[in-house]
C-alpha cells in the first residue's frame, strides 16, 4: 500500500472542508446580518478574508497568477466573490430562509450545464441522478425551514435566482483559471477582486461597525477568514482536480450540515422532513461522485492532468 494519500482523496477532503465551513456559515450570516447592511456585510467578510489570503500568498511567495488565469480571476472575482455575497445577503432579507435555501441550490444544476456548454464536460448519468435526488432533498429541508409564517417577496426570489446565476458563471469561469494559476492565488485575487467591486459600501462598512455588537463584527470576520479564505481555498483546490459539475453537486451536502449543526450547536431539534431532506441530499452527493467500477473521467479541456482524477474518488 502507498504511504501517499492519492490526489483524489486529498482532493475529496478539501471539498468536505468547503462544504462544512460553508454550513457553518449560516449561523454566522444570522448573527452579523442583524447589524450590518447586505453590501456593508459582503465588503467586510471579503476585505478580511483578501488580508489573510494576500498574508499567506506573501508568505508563500507565490507572486502574480500568469496572464492566462486573469480573465477567469477576474469574472469569477466579480461575479463570485462580489455579486453573489451581495446579492444573496439583500435576498435573505426579503425571503424565508427556506426559500432562500431551495432557490440557491437550482446553483449546481447551472453548473453542470453551463460546464457542459463552456468547459466541454460530461453530464454522465449518476451525475443527473445525484442531482436530482438531491435537489429535491433540498426543497424538502426548504420546505421545512420555511415554517407557517414563511414569506417571499418577488424582488427576494429573484435576488436568490440571480445569486445562483452568479455562483454558477462564477464557478465556470474559474475552472480553466485553475490550469494557469495555483488555487491560493485564484482565490486571494478573485476575493480581491470582490472585494474592490464592493468598495461602494465602505461607507455603511464604517457607519455599522461603529454600533455593531462585537458579536456581530467577530462573526463577519470568521465568515473572511474561514468561510471565504480558507474553504474557498479549499474549494479551488478540489476544483482543480474534478469536474465543474461534479463540484457543484458536492455542494449538495451544505443543506444537510446545516441541519445537523443547528441540532448539535443551537438545540434546533429538525422535524421528520427536514431529516428526511437532509439524508437525500447526502445520498445525491454519493450518487453524484460515484463512477462504475474500471471507469476514468476524460478531463475536460484546461483541466488537471486526468492522474488527479481516478476512479478511487467516491
Amino acid at each position: 500500500m502507498s504511504k501517499h494519500v492519492s490526489p483524489a482523496r486529498l482532493a475529496l477532503a478539501a471539498a468536505g472542508v468547503t462544504v462544512v465551513l460553508w454550513a457553518s456559515a449560516f449561523v454566522s450570516i444570522r448573527s452579523a446580518g442583524a447589524a450590518y447592511s447586505p453590501g456593508a456585510l459582503a465588503l467586510g467578510r471579503l476585505l478580511a478574508g483578501a488580508l489573510v489570503l494576500g498574508a499567506v500568498l506573501l508568505i508563500r511567495r507565490e507572486g502574480l497568477p500568469a496572464r492566462g488565469a486573469w480573465p477567469g480571476i477576474l469574472v469569477s472575482g466579480l461575479l463570485w466573490f462580489g455579486v453573489y455575497m451581495v446579492v444573496l445577503n439583500w435576498g435573505e432579507r426579503e425571503v424565508d430562509a427556506g426559500t432562500a435555501a431551495m432557490l440557491v441550490n437550482v446553483g449546481p444544476i447551472l453548473i453542470a450545464l453551463l460546464g457542459a456548454r463552456f468547459l466541454g464536460e460530461r453530464l454522465p448519468p449518476r451525475l443527473l441522478a445525484g442531482m436530482a435526488v438531491s435537489f429535491a432533498g433540498a426543497v424538502a429541508v426548504g420546505l421545512s425551514m420555511s415554517g407557517e409564517d414563511g414569506h417571499a417577496s418577488v424582488l427576494g426570489v429573484a435576488l436568490c435566482l440571480l445569486a445562483a446565476v452568479a455562483y454558477a458563471g462564477g464557478v465556470v469561469a474559474q475552472k480553466p483559471a485553475l490550469a494557469h494559476a495555483s488555487p491560493l492565488q485564484v482565490t486571494t485575487f478573485g476575493c480581491a477582486i470582490g472585494a474592490a467591486a464592493c468598495l461602494p459600501f465602505a461607507g455603511q462598512l464604517v457607519a455599522e461597525a461603529a454600533r455593531a455588537p462585537l458579536a456581530a463584527t467577530a462573526n463577519m470576520v470568521y465568515l473572511g477568514v474561514f468561510p471565504t479564505a480558507l474553504a474557498f481555498t479549499t474549494w479551488a483546490y478540489a476544483l482543480a482536480r474534478t469536474t465543474a459539475g461534479r463540484m457543484g453537486a458536492t455542494t449538495y451536502a451544505v443543506p444537510a450540515l446545516v441541519v445537523l449543526m443547528a441540532w448539535v450547536l443551537l438545540g434546533e431539534l429538525p422535524g421528520a422532513l427536514t431529516l428526511v431532506g437532509g439524508a437525500l441530499c447526502l445520498a445525491g452527493v454519493a450518487v453524484a461522485r460515484s463512477r462504475p467500477r474500471g471507469s476514468a473521467a476524460a478531463p475536460a479541456p484546461g483541466a488537471a492532468p486526468v492522474r488527479e482524477e481516478t476512479a478511487d474518488a467516491p
